[in-house]
């Protein structure tokens, strides 16, 4: 993502590999402990037809009673913070695309990003759950076409970049963290 292309680092392929570990404790760790809880709560059988935050709270709930507040704080700041962050990714790639090409002054163009973003935040919140979500998907998907030829293109510099740094570190020229 964007936010580690804006890493200042003299090992990039370091900076991949921390890339590497956030869907796996997000994807690996957290869905796979949530959905652990659904069904050893017995809650994936589903009697009354629930799905995502509801079906995950009712199983939670089942085991601590408190579990529910918890889960409404943690939605709140995950809805924030996915904000926040994709706002940043926006802007950054708005800018590469326009700042200066189109429009000469980088703050004309931030300003007509943050416009249009607060714009979808509105169409957005006032939306069915169902179609922002499609949207989003749409769009990540999107995204996911360049990305693909990107790394089909570069495979052979990114192998070329892993052998060099490993072999830095089997040489000792980097050195490995150790407590």
């Amino acid at each position: 993502m964007f936010s580690h292309s804006a890493v200042k680092t003299e090992e990039p392929v370091s900076e991949g590999i921390v890339a590497l570990l956030e869907p796996f404790i997000d994807t690996i760790v957290i869905c796979t402990m949530t959905a652990l809880v659904i069904i050893f709560t017995g809650f994936h059988d589903n009697p009354d037809s629930l799905k995502g935050v509801d079906l995950t709270s009712q199983a939670f709930a089942s085991v601590f009673s408190w579990f529910p507040n918890l889960l409404i704080v943690a939605i709140f700041l995950f809805a924030f913070s996915s904000m926040i962050s994709w706002s940043y990714y926006g802007l950054k790639a708005f800018n590469y695309l326009f700042a200066g090409k189109i429009i000469k002054n980088r703050k004309i163009t931030t300003n007509i990003y943050y416009v249009i973003f607060l714009l979808f935040v509105v169409v957005g919140s006032s939306s069915s759950l169902e179609a922002v979500m499609d949207f989003s998907d749409m769009m990540v998907l999107a995204m996911a076409f360049p990305n693909i030829l990107g790394l089909i293109f570069l495979s052979t510099e990114v192998k070329k970049d892993m052998k060099k740094y490993f072999s830095k570190i089997k040489s000792g020229e980097i050195k490995k963290f150790e407590k």
